[in-house]
């Protein structure tokens, strides 16, 4: 063994044995002790400053003595430490800014001690310091000071870095503008650490093609990200160009998937956040990110003049859609909402969450089941509402095939309670949330919401017709799958690939329509503010997804490689399961409206009085009838409804 070898293995001995034993759960020092120290390192250099003078000057100082000379110092400094607090920052995480306040701080002791040897020499024609003694003293506070901070996060950095390499993922940052350099300074002191950090990507800036930043080297893209990456050996991109369109954002995250290369990205960075922030900004590219979609415009001033000052009750409020509809309403600033559910628990939840960030609004939140029409009615009573957002549904497809008399409950006599009242008790708008089930449906529940929007739309024909004293305008929203939202695949797909997998398909050509769940509810605002009563409005989903390459998606941007680490399962279509959804029937026409994204769609409107009738004849005897039953007197009221893949299939009415 040579002298190198054992002198590295003396040192590694010790980082293991003395750093990582006794450091390893090393707090953070109280502030008045890094006050402490601050002052200690402006009294030493007092005393070095002193002491250089007099050896090249011979000048005694006989004008003060030297305890009140000092006593004056350090009181002007601890003053400034105090007003521009330099001793509240974790000194291993010393950023640029601490280093400004530290020169700030001392640049204004500094000034403070001129101006008082100065008042003092003017009073009484003598001098407590000497000029250039203080200068220099300034100077030697402020490196001491500066040099201290360096040290302790070099030594920290260095010798107290416990973090396993192996663990760390070696990353390369895509850009090389502000933005990204203050993600690699943030990354770089992070604790603990997440990635080691290769290298910056540059696209704009040829001219910068072999320099470095924070001494990483700086790359052109002159070549394939993912060959760059692989030449690299990185494991990951982290996204934090500023300028990049959302297109080009998804063509190098789809082709860092393709190649399995996680992709991390960061929002945008604002001037004043610290490296702690910044770093927690690192995310994972999330599956919503890559919905290539146009930001939604909402008119604003609309939905305002509609909601602020207004009773809004929303029915379902503790789901998925129903809980982002209220966050969303908040935000306009009505005078009370009424949040509805039966679901205790996640009631309850969403309760705390919106008195958390609420002051202004009177927030009720109330217990009930929509299918109780006295209960329904109290409510309208005791609150008068002015909107109605109705989010309450029963909507896992398998589970209503099992019950469907659960789903006419719920969907279709839910829906005629809260529409009934609505009338009779002057509501100004009731706006029902629909889904693209509903068009041609193949499932009991598609057709429950359906036979939900028949009976909204002729009732408003109905009161139109009779010039009904109520004005209460009946709008519906149709939209397809929500990420993220109860029901939806991809918490399903996120569950299985954190148990390992497999993920289970229905079918390898099944296709969805997906929005995100801010999305969906924006355009239910604005759809409910632009409707003149009875339409159904459909959102522009974009463009379909395949679900076998949503989930090989989701797969790669949680690290892992499809059927390799983790397979992909085709269990067969579910009851009630088509392929292809639809927004529109065939018999169907659209609209456009104001907003790009809302179209209204155009549908034989039936009779009230037949709808009714079925309906309440139905519900009347459905305790007394079959399944079988129920569902063919559905098939009467929906004659487009054709069961798929269920025991219904081949039911005659």
């Amino acid at each position: 063994m040579n002298t190198t070898t054992t002198t590295d293995s003396i040192i590694e001995f010790i980082k293991n044995v003395i750093f990582r034993r006794r450091f390893k759960s090393f707090g953070y020092l109280p502030r008045w002790i890094i006050f402490a120290i601050d002052l200690f390192i402006v009294f030493i250099a007092s005393i070095v400053t002193d002491v250089v003078i007099f050896k090249l000057t011979k000048m005694p100082f006989n004008n003060l003595n030297m305890t009140l000379r000092y006593g004056i110092i350090l009181v002007v400094n601890a003053a400034f430490f105090l007003f521009y607090r330099t001793y509240s920052g974790i000194i291993r995480h010393s950023t640029f800014i601490d280093g400004v306040k530290l020169l700030v701080s001392t640049s204004t002791s500094y000034a403070a001690l001129l101006i008082i040897n100065f008042s003092y020499t003017w009073a009484f024609n003598k001098q407590i310091f000497v000029t250039t003694s203080l200068f220099i003293s300034y100077v030697n506070s402020f490196l001491l000071l500066f040099l201290f901070r360096i040290l302790v996060k070099y030594i920290f950095e260095r010798y107290m870095n416990f973090e396993d390499k192996k663990k760390l993922t070696n990353a390369v940052i895509y850009g090389a503008d502000a933005n990204a350099i203050s993600v690699a300074n943030a990354l770089k002191t992070e604790l603990p650490s997440r990635f080691k950090l290769l290298g910056f990507i540059d696209k704009f800036n040829n001219n910068r093609t072999g320099k470095s930043i924070l001494n990483l080297p700086i790359l052109n893209q002159n070549k394939s990200i993912h060959v760059i990456l692989r030449a690299m050996k990185a494991d990951a991109l982290i996204i934090a160009e500023k300028s990049l369109t959302k297109e080009d954002t998804i063509a190098i995250v789809e082709e860092c998937l393709e190649y399995n290369f996680k992709v991390f990205t960061v929002p945008l960075i604002t001037d004043w956040e610290d490296q702690k922030q910044i770093s927690n900004k690192v995310k994972s590219f999330e599956i919503e990110d890559l919905l290539d979609r146009k930001p939604i415009v909402l008119d604003t001033k609309t939905i305002s003049s509609q909601l602020q000052g207004k009773t809004i009750l929303i029915t379902g409020a503790a789901g998925s859609i129903g809980s982002e509809i209220t966050r969303q309403v908040l935000g306009f600033l009505p005078a009370k909402i009424i949040m509805l559910d039966q679901a205790e628990t996640p009631l309850h939840n969403l309760r705390l969450e919106i008195n958390q960030r609420n002051e202004k609004v009177k927030i009720r939140s109330v217990l009930a089941d929509v299918r109780n029409v006295a209960a329904l009615e109290k409510i309208f009573i005791n609150f008068k509402p002015n909107v109605v957002y109705h989010a309450a549904a029963y909507k896992h497809v398998p589970l209503m095939e099992e019950n469907p008399s659960q789903a006419l409950y719920t969907n279709v006599l839910g829906t005629k309670n809260l529409a009934d009242l609505s009338i009779k008790y002057a509501v100004e708008r009731f706006v029902m949330v629909s889904t693209d089930k509903a068009v041609n449906p193949s499932s009991v529940m598609g057709a429950s919401k359906r036979i939900a929007e028949k009976y909204v739309q002729t009732l408003h024909d109905k009161m139109n017709k009779e010039k009904s004293s109520s004005d209460t305008k009946f709008i519906t929203t149709r939209f397809g799958n929500v990420l993220g939202s109860n029901g939806s695949i991809v918490p399903l797909f996120a569950k299985q690939i954190q148990e390992g997998g497999p993920l289970t398909i229905t079918h390898p050509e099944i296709i969805r329509y997906f929005m995100t769940i801010p999305e969906a509810c924006q355009l239910v605002l604005e759809a409910g503010t632009m409707g003149r009563g009875g339409e159904i409005f459909i959102f522009d989903m974009g463009e379909p997804v395949k679900i076998i390459d949503l989930a090989k998606k989701m797969i790669r941007l949680a690290g892992f490689t499809p059927y390799k680490d983790i397979e992909i399962k085709i269990i067969g279509l579910r009851p009630g399961e088509k392929l292809y959804e639809e927004l529109l029937n065939d018999t169907s026409k659209t609209l456009a409206t104001h907003n790009e994204k809302i179209l209204i769609a155009e549908e034989i409107h039936d009779d009230y009085d037949k709808v009714n009738a079925k309906i309440t004849d139905l519900v009347g005897k459905m305790q007394q009838i079959s399944d079988q039953e129920i569902v063919a007197a559905m098939k009467k009221i929906v004659p487009e409804f054709k069961s798929m893949n269920s025991v219904f299939e081949n039911l005659d009415f």
